[in-house]
């Protein structure tokens, strides 16, 4: 393959997954699909009827995934979630710490995007401190403290991590098979839980699990089907172009937001190149503020006080430190992550929850306390 046929593959790639992310943006305005509000719709007022969506999505995409590992078009280990290091301590501290400053920040960072496109100021400099905090961790000072803490305790298999990798060299069954098999019953138990309610069948509902779930697995064969390089004509290497890990990747908004502040204050340095992770944060941003303004949901928002403003940074600085040790959000590894079956991603999604849980507790005691 000549280089001008990898340009135009990465050309490709980023404007389906640049496309892929604009609808995602614009849906998530649309349903106000967020993975705090529903935690906390459940535990301040029972109301399920976000989490239904959210577990429909990770369904859907869940399906989505697996069926193309049966196909053989995808294959979970070429991703960060699926390797054969099963890194739980990573995955819990960094999951507690992300899911608790989501609850501070009023969003986790893919809502905290589609808040920018419809003009909340307060989501523009959480993204700011997320992005350098996220950063730092990826290549920092938190960087440091985390490969020589956390990161140090782990699980190596032998295989990958995936449940389809694990049974089947447990069991010798056919990876391809245990994919669709796992991939079809846990989806489908989920999306089965999701619409045993009517709110979870409701046309908002049924658009934001349907809808995310189909993005999250297409953005997966972009990345990995139609990004894939058997062998990349420079390093003679298999390749997947045009993203930050050089492994195959779907929607995250941690570890992107990062580098998509670093390609913007580097802009005029060459080696920073567009990636699928940096048009994805674009992409979602666009999307929402496209659909505010047609629908006239923009509207300017700042900070109602000091103490709104710090527990929005202290927030901000807690995702970005949580997710990139858990490998993830609450999207990159509450769905694309959860998509590949990855015990890291079931890990870091518990500690996510939970931490949360555990922030909302804290700020209905501080209202108690204050009351």
């Amino acid at each position: 393959m000549q280089e001008i046929d990898l340009k135009a593959l990465a050309s490709g790639v980023l404007w389906a997954a640049f496309g892929l992310s604009v609808l995602f943006g614009a849906i998530a305005q649309r349903t106000h699909f967020c993975t705090m509000g529903a935690v906390a719709d459940v535990v301040n007022i029972g109301d399920w009827t976000r989490m239904r969506r959210w577990a429909m999505a990770m369904g859907v995409a869940m399906i989505g995934f697996n069926l193309m590992v049966a196909a053989g078009w995808l294959d979970a280990g070429k991703s960060i979630y699926g390797g054969p290091k099963f890194i739980w301590l990573s995955a819990l501290v960094g999951g507690m710490l992300f899911g608790f400053g989501m609850v501070l920040a009023s969003g986790c960072g893919s809502k905290t995007l589609v808040r920018i496109g419809a003009g909340n100021l307060k989501s523009l400099v959480v993204f700011v401190v997320l992005a350098v905090s996220a950063f730092a961790t990826l290549k920092g000072i938190t960087a440091v403290a985390r490969v020589a803490t956390v990161d140090t305790v782990a699980v190596t298999f032998g295989s990958g991590q995936d449940l389809p990798s694990l049974l089947a060299a447990g069991t010798g069954a056919a990876k391809a098979m245990l994919a669709a098999v796992l991939g079809l019953a846990i989806g489908g138990t989920l999306i089965a839980w999701s619409l045993a309610k009517a709110e979870g069948r409701s046309a908002d509902s049924l658009l934001a699990g349907l809808g995310v779930g189909a993005i999250i697995a297409g953005v997966w064969w972009v990345s990995g089907r139609l990004g894939h390089v058997a062998e990349d004509p420079n390093t003679l290497q298999e390749a997947f172009v045009a993203t930050n890990s050089q492994r195959m990747e779907s929607l995250s908004f941690v570890a992107p937001v990062a580098y998509t502040l670093d390609w913007l204050m580097f802009f005029s340095d060459k080696s920073k190149a567009l990636t699928v992770g940096i048009v994805s944060v674009v992409g979602v941003v666009v999307g929402s503020g496209a659909y505010a303004l047609a629908t006239r949901r923009f509207r300017w928002e700042g900070f109602r006080d000091a103490g709104d403003t710090a527990n929005h940074l202290i927030g901000a600085l807690l995702m970005g430190v949580g997710g990139v040790t858990a490998l993830g959000c609450t999207i990159g590894q509450g769905l694309s992550g959860v998509s590949t079956l990855s015990l890291t991603s079931f890990v870091a999604v518990a500690a996510i929850i939970g931490g949360a849980v555990a922030a909302l507790r804290y700020q209905s005691w501080r209202i108690e306390r204050t009351g």
